[in-house]
């Protein structure tokens, strides 16, 4: 697999064609998946996004990287992890709510610390709400991860009400939090395009993703809320395009990626940017 994508991009989209309305295949899906891995652009890709109650599993050839998206018990997911290996995927993470907004995350965490203590070749990522008990339940991620255990949040930044879309300060705020407690992170629904937008069907403000690489950037440069917010408010590419592009060569920190129903969406916009050289070879 060529590519041509930069380290400051590498893995940022997993594929979440399978979480999307529709009867997609997981065979068709996992053939879409790899199609885009042996792209010149391969790199760009991560996982693909499995949620855990899909049994129409056929992911020939193996190695296929997975993320198991949990929609059903706690208790279910080491069974559907194992089903999944024996039909040849590498899983590399299982992505879990703890709690709905306004209810206290740490049950929820201490069963993924568990999960976490059991699969140690897993990325657990704990999804949290934006809202009460928040930054106790990263206290409390961050000292799992003290005690070795490979777990991570995981945001959702938009949904279905105004209200499930953080503002900017909001959001910069959250990153904040996780840089000073040395937290990777993921990012789910409400990402669909590189600058921060409104739609014009349903008046709720989305990120962009390219917002939020440079607002990680900031943030693990040691810049604080209002700087962070500034980038993730921004709706212009100008501001935007150039410190991306300065440290496109270095590792991204903090964001470890966020799904996309077709990866070619962003692609398309990044080579646009001029953040990827675009060479379909």
């Amino acid at each position: 697999m060529s590519s041509m994508v930069p380290p400051l991009l590498a893995g940022l989209v997993d594929d979440a064609a399978l979480l999307q309305p529709g009867d997609t295949a997981v065979k068709t899906a996992a053939a879409g998946l790899r199609e885009h891995r042996d792209a010149w652009y391969g790199q760009l890709a991560g996982s693909l996004l499995v949620p855990s109650s899909r049994l129409d599993l056929d992911l020939e050839p193996p190695g296929l990287p997975v993320g198991v998206i949990n929609d059903g018990a706690f208790t279910a997911l080491p069974a559907t992890v194992a089903k999944l290996r024996s039909c040849g995927a590498e899983v590399r993470s299982i992505e879990a709510a703890v709690a709905r907004r306004g209810e206290d995350p740490q049950p929820g965490l201490a069963e993924l610390r568990r999960l976490a203590a059991t699969d140690k070749d897993l990325e657990v990522y704990a999804e949290i709400p934006l809202s009460w008990g928040l930054l106790a339940a990263l206290d409390a991620v961050a000292a799992m991860r003290a005690d070795g255990l490979r777990i991570a949040p995981k945001f959702r930044v938009g949904g279905l009400a105004a209200e499930l879309f953080p503002t900017p300060v909001e959001l910069a705020a959250v990153i904040c939090a996780c840089r000073d407690r040395e937290l990777p992170f993921k990012l789910a629904t409400g990402i669909r395009h590189a600058l921060r937008h409104t739609d014009p069907e349903t008046g709720f403000t989305h990120h962009g993703f390219l917002n939020v690489l440079v607002a990680v950037l900031l943030a693990n440069d040691g810049q604080e809320v209002a700087e962070v917010a500034e980038a993730l408010g921004a709706t212009h590419p100008v501001p935007l395009v150039e410190p991306a592009r300065a440290r496109r060569d270095e590792p991204r920190p903090l964001w470890a990626a966020f799904g996309a129903a077709a990866i070619m969406e962003p692609l398309t916009e990044l080579v646009r940017l001029g953040l990827i050289n675009g060479g379909y070879q």
